[in-house]
């Protein structure tokens, strides 16, 4: 007797036009916008935490390996600081990295109040953030978070995102980190959606917004955090587009073509053992202090699953910029994507903006030898920006490690059509289709993907 099969539809139906719906809505079911930003100041100034810098002896349950140099946590868990060899072609370099193997939850609960999706989030401390606390994921979590490694409380909403209904998941895409600071981290991207009749407790410190009113937000310094933006970069929100200056076979044989010509070859090493940079009670620097450090923070007060604790933390030596080059071609917006190499990916390169660096590293440099298209985004005419926010990037690993992203309006004599070579222009519609799989758009392109497919380039 022959098993009978039903087919079902490869894409689940209207997910598009119902973010859509809730990306044009500014107004909750429960709270305005304002409401939004005095409930985050408020958690702000009651959160009662303090950090501090702390010599590295002054750190609990961590300790410099006496073999190896590196910086581990007693337990095993959490992360670890080793040294990384990287070579190029054009170079070779060594610097300390994260290595943290386990994958994370990112997770943003999704239902529908008065027939518009919302989202919720919540108000999250990290010791690195800007003002401490910043809108967050749902559930923001390392597999030792909640796995309690740290011996604290159990992670709110989890249970939503460990073996979700998968006819109930919007998005769900393991995607990469910093490349320059983690080492092939990944972290699971979702979105969930629970039923409109299915009540769900509101804690404290979580709140339900429409994807407009985080929008709003967007527009805001400092106020979305790193985790929010690549959840939602992820999601299928961009709009049906009829055409793109290059087709996706092009695109992808491109972009394949840039990977494999890339000779990266990495491999980790002992700290103690990376030349150019140096040790003292305080910090791992490079010797011309350009870069990063690695600093060490006591953290009281936390508000978290834990009260306190102390942590390694990179700190950027200064602000960065993070910027797409961004054009129409026949009445569709595009912008102009680099396949940008950087030691920690798993790959040998991602999808990132146009310029993405830090620009005090190069100001020493002569013109030919700075990032390509810097100095064009240094100083855009004000007309030309179509977005412009300070962003910090992840709070729990990095200290006030802030950027300003950038969408410009550019030209032909600027960025030509014919895009130089490890460039290529790509459509929001084709950014967001590769946001939806794994380790091609990088985390930074992510962020502005998210304004772009959200609130298009229009923002200011």
């Amino acid at each position: 007797m022959s098993t009978r099969t039903r087919l079902v539809p490869r894409s689940r139906a209207g997910v598009t036009e119902r973010l859509a719906r809730s990306a044009a809505t500014p107004q909750g079911a429960h709270r305005t916008t304002a409401e939004t930003l005095d409930w985050l100041g408020f958690h702000r100034v009651t959160c009662g935490t303090e950090i501090r810098r702390i010599p590295f002896a002054k750190l609990d349950n961590w300790s410099f390996a006496p073999d190896t140099g590196d910086l581990r946590h007693s337990s095993g868990a959490f992360f670890t600081v080793e040294g990384l060899h990287v070579t190029r072609p054009d170079g070779t370099w060594q610097q300390p990295i994260i290595v943290q193997p386990e994958i994370g939850i990112l997770g943003i609960l999704a239902k529908e109040f008065d027939g518009v999706l919302h989202f919720l989030m919540q108000a999250k401390m990290e010791p690195g953030n800007p003002d401490l606390v910043q809108l967050s994921p749902t559930v923001q979590a390392t597999r030792s978070n909640y796995t309690k490694a740290h011996g604290g409380a159990a992670v709110k909403y989890l249970e939503h995102f460990l073996e979700p209904d998968r006819d109930r998941v919007l998005t769900d895409v393991l995607q990469s980190e910093h490349g320059a600071w983690f080492y092939r981290k990944r972290n699971r991207n979702m979105i969930v959606e629970v039923d409109a009749g299915v009540p769900v407790q509101v804690h404290d410190g979580f709140a339900w917004l429409t994807l407009g009113q985080i929008v709003e937000l967007l527009c805001l310094d400092n106020v979305v955090n790193m985790d929010a933006r690549t959840v939602l970069a992820s999601a299928p929100m961009a709009a049906e587009e009829a055409g793109a200056l290059t087709s996706d076979a092009e695109l992808l044989a491109w972009f394949t073509g840039e990977r494999a010509r890339q000779d990266v070859r990495t491999r980790r090493m002992p700290l103690r053992e990376i030349s150019g940079w140096r040790r003292d009670t305080h910090s791992i620097r490079r010797e011309d202090e350009r870069f990063f450090r690695v600093v060490a923070v006591s953290v009281k007060g936390a508000g978290r699953e834990v009260r306190g604790w102390t942590q390694p933390i990179i700190e950027p030596v200064g602000p960065g910029l993070v910027a797409f080059a961004y054009r129409m071609f026949d009445g569709l917006p595009h912008v102009l994507v680099h396949a940008r190499v950087e030691g920690g990916f798993l790959d040998t390169a991602e999808l990132a903006p146009t310029v993405q660096c830090v620009p005090s590293n190069y100001a020493h440099l002569p013109d030919g030898q700075r990032p390509a298209f810097l100095d064009l985004m240094l100083n855009p005419s004000p007309e030309r920006i179509r977005y412009s926010t300070v962003h910090s990037e992840e709070g729990g690993r990095f200290l006030d490690a802030e950027s300003r992203y950038l969408i410009v309006e550019t030209d032909e004599a600027t960025t030509p059509a014919e895009a130089p070579p490890g460039f290529h222009w790509v459509s929001t519609g084709q950014l967001n289709w590769l946001a939806g799989h794994s380790r091609y758009v990088n985390v930074q392109a992510r962020t502005l993907l998210a304004v772009l497919t959200t609130a298009g380039a229009g923002t200011s």
